[in-house]
């Protein structure tokens, strides 16, 4: 099994995936490592190497506004693990990216030892959060709002960001070089999977659960933007 372990560090910042890939090829020495250095590097990445093991994300960089990414992410590869690295620690965050399917999170000041026991126990199928972190604290409207966003496909997550970012239906069709009709079909099977009664109210639903509120559309790169949400 240790053989044929992958994981993919997808991070912006180039010192910092080097750092991390130093510490990965340190603590496990036959673990095979990939890069992203954005969100739209990413998908050719897992295309190319469809049994990575795990895949750690920072959530504030190109290609992705707030949780976006991982929703993208857990729609289209269920079956890997990502666990988010994020230089905030706020509890808040680090609950919602757990109940949007992430198997862990990593505040970036974590020592060596924390980093360690943390992937080891990803690696082992469970999962890790900072142990000072209360993950019963919420309120259960947000967490019914989460559970439906997760119900979201892969192409409908697309859509709901670029609604968020105020793309019209004909904008959104070039984008995704598709019909008119299937965005209509699209945002249609949003609003029931939401259960809401307009766009603007998906895009009002969507806000709540963000660390800020979207401004660009986040999955494209002729709309891209450099956030720092997180």
């Amino acid at each position: 099994m240790e053989s044929t372990t992958r994981i993919i560090v997808a991070d912006d910042h180039p010192l910092f995936r080097e750092a991390l890939r130093e510490t990965l090829s340190r603590l496990f020495p036959w673990v095979e490592i990939g890069e992203a250095s954005g969100f739209d590097d990413l998908a050719p990445v897992l295309a190319r190497e469809p049994e990575t093991d795990m895949v750690l994300l920072d959530l504030a960089m190109p290609g992705v506004e707030g949780f976006s990414g991982l929703l993208y992410l857990r729609a289209l590869h269920p079956e890997v693990p990502v666990v988010i690295v994020s230089a905030n620690d706020d509890p808040i965050i680090i609950r919602r990216a757990l109940e949007f399917g992430a198997s862990g999170f990593l505040p970036k000041s974590l020592d060596v030892e924390q980093i360690e026991a943390a992937l080891r126990a990803v690696l082992a199928g469970g999962t890790w959060a900072p142990p000072d972190v209360d993950l019963s604290a919420d309120d259960h409207q947000s967490t019914a709002l989460v559970r439906r966003l997760a119900t979201l496909t892969p192409q409908q997550v697309r859509v709901l960001m670029m609604l968020s970012a105020g793309l019209l239906n004909k904008q959104i069709a070039y984008e995704l070089n598709v019909s008119e009709a299937t965005v209509k079909a699209h945002v249609s099977a949003i609003l029931q999977k939401l259960g809401v009664d307009s766009r603007t109210q998906a895009v009002i639903a969507a806000a709540k659960i963000a660390p800020m509120p979207p401004t660009a559309m986040a999955l494209r790169g002729s709309y891209r933007q450099t956030p720092d949400l997180v």
